[in-house]
Formats: C-alpha cells, sequence, structure tokens
C-alpha cells in the first residue's frame, strides 16, 4: 500500500494562493491515478481534482475550475494542487488519495481510492 503525505497548507486571505503537495512514498506513483479531495466541519468530503495515471486527462469541481491545478511530477513521487483565488468556502482539510487503475480516466468516488493520506488543513479569512 502506498503512503501519502500532503503538506502546504496553511493560513491565507481570500485571493490568496497555496501549493498543496502530496508524496508518495512505498510504490512508484507512476502507476496511479490521483485525486484530491476536501472536507470541510460538518460536511462530506468532496472531489476537487483528479489527474489521470498517464497525466493526460484532469478534471475538477465545477467549485473550483478555474482556480485550482492539479499536477503530477512522476520522477519525484508527488502529485500537487495550485489553488489560486482561494475563497472562504475553500476553507477544508485537503486530502490526496491513490488508485491503481483500469483505464487512463479520473476517479471521482471516494470509495473508488485506494490509500489516503492524513490531510492538510486549508483555512481561508475574509
Amino acid at each position: 500500500q502506498m503512503r501519502l503525505v500532503e503538506s502546504g497548507g496553511g493560513l491565507v486571505l481570500a485571493g490568496g494562493s497555496l501549493r498543496l503537495s502530496c508524496a508518495a512514498s512505498g510504490r512508484n506513483l507512476r502507476n496511479y491515478a490521483m485525486g484530491w479531495f476536501r472536507q470541510a466541519p460538518g460536511k462530506e468530503r468532496e472531489f476537487v481534482a483528479g489527474i489521470s495515471v498517464n497525466g493526460g486527462n484532469t478534471d475538477y469541481a465545477d467549485s473550483v475550475k478555474g482556480r485550482f491545478t492539479i499536477s503530477r511530477d512522476d520522477a519525484k513521487n508527488t502529485v500537487y494542487l495550485e489553488v489560486n483565488s482561494l475563497k472562504p468556502e475553500d476553507t477544508a482539510i485537503y486530502s490526496c488519495a491513490d488508485e491503481l487503475p483500469s483505464a487512463d480516466r479520473i476517479y471521482y468516488r471516494p470509495n473508488e481510492y485506494n490509500s489516503w493520506g492524513q490531510g492538510t488543513q486549508v483555512t481561508v479569512s475574509s
């Protein structure tokens, strides 16, 4: 099982930016599709962004399109999430997850993913 560790979260003002990282160990990240999810207090975990195993396909939740960018660096065994133009409603714990894919596509549901990191807190103040 792959171990995933997120970092890069913090407290920012509305309109600010962060770069979240998800470092993998134990397996080669190049064999996995990856996703970023978030969970705010009292809310269910929701899909934020996904990237296919070959990196050719990416997709985003409507609420973050145009503001967030997912990317992967398989040589560094790391997936990134650039978060820009942050809003208070983006406040949540952000977690990455991996899926051993059957196709070069995006996976949207949490139960499709295998390993999860502990998450990194993003707090946006107005």
